[in-house]
């Protein structure tokens, strides 16, 4: 075998009848999607009624589909926020006489989130804030400062459940599985919105596998493919965990071929030297509409770039929001990029490239057939998105035909520098590929 591209292996199995020429019959897998020279994908985080009011039908009449990553404990039916663990009245009375340490703030860091008012959740969020930034030492004495104001009554104790900085919303189950049958991806924002980096354990899995549980029973397992860990947490330990319960996740997805910036980094995709880069940017109320337009024209510059663009508030409502015309304005700019950029959810583009990346080629090709058959290991019944193939065929073959099982495929022809190819889309799994001379 001979290895032509990394993940990649054609093996031409020539007959007496066989072309001489060499190049008919490679079959490559395109880097992304209907042969497309970047990837964008339109994400949303904290379930914002204003984001399926507002946001949602922009996208609709502009036939482009997002990510919207939902806290699912606002949802009515859904597994409650709740800290699970000692009697908390025992934890309280604790912190009057043992400091907290790194023996205790995990829990202790857990609990204050569930003493009911959004000051206590502001400690829970703001220690959080500071263990991520190394301040470990402030994060505890911040602690210590909300449990003594817990004990003594200037910060009530009332059991209650407060979502981080956001209302709570009127969306159903049912409108969201409509919005998931519709090609959407809805996806887990955890529970409550929690700073998992702060959480013991059990607190952090609940988090995660509750939300994980009420999107399978109320909408279904394209649901549970991807996450968002609140706050954008990159925290190794919940990485982890959370890697254990969702196979992707927006906040870090390491693969050795894949380099990742967040948000908050200032590099550029020009700088990446891996074969893909994932580029977060968040586009928030003071971002003007001529940068957001700059990163999109980005992919036009480097072919590897995939542009994740994470949105909260809309319209007033939520953290950082765009405005309606702000929204109409630079969703239909990209989707005038279409020719040029394929715009999936953030569940489809990471399944294409997993799938691109562990799948290999086989060709088998005669006078007038060509055979292509994908071998993967990934599970088909996951790894399901169509992947665009590119196949050279001999330049007298003025229509071809390409078919799969009892499928007849679209095939697009074309030509390049080595000679005349067809681009055409097949499933995984579904069988051998079979290219013929015809319509």
């Amino acid at each position: 075998m001979k290895k032509l591209i990394p993940s990649l292996i054609f093996i031409l199995l020539s007959v007496a009848c066989a072309s001489p020429d060499p190049q008919i019959g490679q079959t490559e897998i395109t880097k992304w999607f209907d042969n497309k020279t970047g990837a964008v994908s339109i994400t949303f985080d904290d379930g914002i009624v204003n984001q399926l009011t507002i946001a949602k039908p922009i996208l609709d009449r502009l036939d482009l589909l997002a990510t919207f990553y939902i806290i699912t404990g606002k949802v009515e039916g859904a597994g409650e926020g709740k800290f699970i663990g000692r009697d908390p009245q025992e934890i309280i009375d604790e912190t009057a006489s043992i400091p907290t340490d790194s023996t205790n703030f995990f829990e202790r860091a857990s609990l204050i989130a569930f003493t009911g008012t959004s000051e206590a959740e502001n400690y829970h969020a703001q220690a959080g804030s500071l263990f991520e930034q190394g301040r470990i030492e402030d994060a505890y004495k911040l602690i210590d400062e909300g449990f003594e104001k817990i004990r003594n009554g200037t910060m009530q104790d009332t059991d209650e459940v407060v979502f981080h900085n956001n209302v709570e919303d009127t969306t159903t189950w049912e409108q969201y599985k409509s919005y998931s049958e519709q090609g959407h991806e809805i996806a887990s924002h955890t529970v409550t919105h929690p700073r998992l980096a702060v959480l013991d354990e059990v607190n952090m899995r609940y988090e995660l596998e509750q939300s994980k549980a009420d999107l399978l029973k109320f909408i279904g397992p394209e649901s549970t493919f991807t996450a968002e860990g609140p706050y954008g947490t990159e925290d190794e330990r919940v990485m982890e965990i959370a890697h254990q319960i969702y196979p992707a996740l927006r906040n870090r997805m390491p693969e050795a071929w894949l380099e990742e910036i967040n948000r908050g980094s200032d590099m550029t995709p020009g700088e990446a030297q891996k074969e893909y880069v994932q580029w977060q940017r968040g586009p928030v109320t003071r971002t003007e509409m001529d940068r957001m337009k700059s990163w999109v024209d980005t992919l036009g510059n480097h072919d590897h770039t995939w542009l994740v663009l994470v949105f909260h508030g809309v319209e007033n409502l939520g953290w950082e929001p765009k405005t309606r015309q702000e929204l109409v304005e630079y969703f239909s700019f990209i989707k005038s990029q279409d020719d040029k950029v394929w715009v999936a959810p953030f569940r489809e583009v990471t399944k294409y490239l997993r799938e691109r990346k562990g799948t290999e080629i086989e060709t088998e090709v005669s006078s007038n057939r060509i055979e292509v058959r994908l071998v993967s290991e990934l599970d088909s019944e996951v790894y399901q998105v169509p992947l665009t193939l590119k196949t050279y065929v001999p330049d007298d073959w003025t229509e071809v035909s390409v078919r799969q099982g009892e499928d007849q495929l679209e095939a697009q022809q074309n030509q390049d520098e080595k000679g005349k190819f067809v681009l055409y889309h097949v499933k995984p799994g579904s069988g051998s590929i079979e290219l013929i001379p015809g319509t």
